[in-house]
């Protein structure tokens, strides 16, 4: 089983908001990085934004232009999924169990048998994951925040089979990418999530029931010394992606009445208001 040290190529797949920090902060310490989508249109606009995103690095001296130039020539934005070969492959895809069991099937295919799958679900439990994936000790969770390039945590989840080499290796490589790792028993939605989903579920059932609106739920937070209202920053993660995780972790739970997803939440995922990176969400945003 690989070690810390022995990694030098990282994968990852999905280049969405997620996918996108990920792999900037990967190829930011010098790891050789693949970022592949099943949608061209999804890495080629991935590709305009992690320039972006290093250009404003360079220009408030967060990196130096030498520095942008280096990180941007370790990622290969790529578009074949045939190519998508590396030490440790993090998926960040769709909240939906089937999606990644299938997309690790398929990479198992192609890759290794050491290689590292790691899965930055929000809430879906690793054991699940990886019940029927060959060599099933290889996976293991690897849960970032969002925005991935500034948020220090990391989540390290092992589910019933991981091998306990594979979340130390896991462990040691969020250090190494400038994160702040903690380990995590398998369980829906693990830590963060399953304390931070009331911050949510709560303020829509404020909403819903017209105790105050959602502007005025955000201030009085923001006031209490939260960075962010649960409004705002449900626009931030992305409303669809919220009301994802809540959904997973509402049937996880047996339908326990406390994670019940929100009806307004459902709409405005029906609606395709998705937050910041659609231009509209609870709030509205210059596209």
């Amino acid at each position: 089983m690989k070690s810390s040290k022995d990694i030098k190529t990282i994968a990852v797949i999905g280049a969405g908001t997620m996918g996108q920090g990920i792999a900037f902060v990967s190829a930011k310490c010098g790891l050789q990085t693949l970022l592949y989508d099943v949608s061209a249109d999804a890495v080629d606009k991935a590709e305009l934004l992690i320039n972006k995103l290093i250009e404003q690095n360079v220009s408030s001296n967060r990196m130096t232009d030498e520095e942008g130039k280096n990180c941007l020539s370790k990622i290969i934005f790529c578009k074949d999924f045939s190519a998508v070969k590396a030490d440790v492959i993090i998926e960040a895809v769709i909240e939906k169990l089937e999606v990644k069991q299938q997309l690790f099937k398929d990479l198992a295919m192609i890759n290794e048998p050491e290689t590292i799958f790691a899965s930055n679900t929000s809430s879906i439990p690793l054991t699940r994951i990886a019940r029927g994936i060959p060599n099933e000790g290889r996976v293991v969770g690897m849960h970032f925040f969002n925005p991935a390039h500034i948020m220090k945590l990391v989540e390290v989840i092992s589910g019933a089979g991981t091998d306990p080499a594979v979340a130390t290796c896991i462990f040691e490589l969020a250090e190494r990418i400038g994160k702040t790792p903690v380990y995590a028993k398998d369980a829906p939605g693990f830590i963060v999530n399953r304390v931070a989903r009331h911050y949510y579920v709560e303020a829509l059932k404020l909403m819903e029931e017209n105790v105050a609106s959602f502007e005025t739920i955000d201030r009085q937070m923001e006031s209490l010394g939260f960075k962010m209202g649960p409004f705002r920053l449900m626009d931030l993660i992305g409303v669809d992606t919220n009301f994802s995780v809540t959904s997973s972790m509402f049937n996880a739970f047996h339908q326990d009445a406390k994670f019940r997803p929100s009806r307004i939440q459902e709409q405005k995922v029906d609606a395709g208001h998705h937050g910041k990176k659609s231009g509209r969400g609870f709030y509205e945003y210059g596209v």
